[in-house]
């Protein structure tokens, strides 16, 4: 009994002292967890020019967990990788706008804010993969990027197609559509079977939608006829029109006259306008200088941007 009383006192003194000795210590006013610094170089300036201060949007190309979903196991693009996508989405994209509507002010208003780069597929349970994902109009992540092959690309990349979707989702949202679009199709949408209902592109376009994810909901209608129409050429759409047959065509037409007066009227966005400038441009794409980070060697001579 005696022994434990001693070996309670001991404790006591013990904590005593250790109090004592902390009420003493001042807390500092730095904190001992510190950000990460990584040092600039000739990429980083090149997209702060071309990016940040022209657009306000940042690109980031490095790995960072904060970005990437944790559902997937990934892995960083490759440098090369980035610098070429930088450029193209630039110029097939972003750059597309600024001819139509005369200056940079529309991207900066209105586009996403982050692009993220990823350099491996983001594989799903069911084997499928995901080439790219979009959140809340703020952010567009590209996977797969270290399988790009920048003098291949063209206007039906997968890449550039999903810009132009993810950016339409965007301005239908900042400014509704008519309701009458919805009509249309109302109780044809599937929402997730839409790959299962529809096993090809043909059997969704002779039920009245352009692609088999159009026929998701209506919103996904609704931008998948603008990114398929400025990224096809005219005898490409004329040659999905056929293929949906009389009834498939009619649909597609009724619902792609709602888009193109909503882009007119809404934006002053012609589409055929659009569709020229995105078609020229992804010509011109293979020839762009994807390894000098020189602004003066960016864009092609015959490019028509206004910048």
């Amino acid at each position: 009994m005696k022994k434990n009383l001693i070996y309670l006192l001991f404790s006591a003194v013990l904590f005593c002292t250790a109090l004592t000795a902390c009420s003493e210590d001042e807390l500092s006013a730095t904190s001992v967890v510190r950000p990460s610094i990584t040092e600039q170089n000739d990429f980083d300036r090149w997209l702060d020019r071309n990016y940040v201060q022209t657009y306000n949007i940042k690109f980031k190309y490095r790995f960072e967990d904060i970005e990437s979903s944790m559902g997937y196991y990934l892995t960083p693009a490759k440098y090369e990788q980035s610098i070429a996508m930088a450029k193209l989405i630039r110029h097939m994209c972003l750059e597309v706008y600024d001819e139509l509507t005369g200056s940079t002010e529309f991207i900066r208003n209105y586009f996403p804010k982050i692009l993220y780069l990823v350099g491996s597929y983001a594989y799903k349970t069911n084997g499928s993969v995901v080439l790219g994902t979009a959140e809340a109009g703020a952010k567009i992540t590209f996977y797969n990027l270290d399988n790009l092959v920048p003098k291949e690309v063209n206007a039906k990349t997968s890449y550039f197609k999903t810009t132009h979707h993810e950016f339409a989702h965007i301005l239908n949202q900042t400014k509704p559509y008519p309701t009458d679009f919805t009509e249309i199709s109302g109780p044809k949408y599937v929402q997730d079977q839409c790959f299962e209902i529809y096993k090809t592109e043909d059997q969704a376009q002779q039920d009245g939608f352009i692609s088999r994810y159009a026929s998701k909901s209506d919103g996904e209608d609704f931008v998948e006829l603008i990114s398929l129409y400025v990224n096809r050429t005219a005898e490409e759409w004329e040659s999905m029109l056929k293929t949906a047959g009389s009834t498939g065509r009619a649909t597609i037409e009724a619902k792609f006259e709602i888009v193109y007066n909503y882009m007119s009227n809404s934006w002053d966005i012609d589409l055929n306008k659009m569709r020229e400038i995105v078609l020229r441009r992804a010509a011109e794409a293979p020839d762009l200088d994807f390894d000098s980070l020189d602004d003066e060697t960016d864009a092609p001579e015959n490019s028509g941007t206004n910048e």
